[in-house]
């Protein structure tokens, strides 16, 4: 029950994205784009040797 209004939006919403294209603003764009420093998420400090942490389980496997 009450699902009917929320799907009715829903429906609203995705009509007006697929036939009215919003204004972009391409050169504010550019100028955020350019302004971000690349990130990188992985550092070599936190690499991790799973080959150490999971030996144990490998050398149980071949006991089989």
């Amino acid at each position: 029950m009450g699902r009917g209004r929320a799907k009715a939006k829903q429906t609203k919403v995705a009509r007006q994205l697929k036939y009215n294209s919003p204004e972009m603003d391409l050169d504010s764009l550019q100028r955020e784009l350019a302004s971000q420093q690349p990130s990188s998420d992985w550092d070599d400090d936190d690499e991790v040797d799973y080959e150490d942490t999971y030996a144990q389980y490998l050398d149980d496997e071949d006991d089989d």
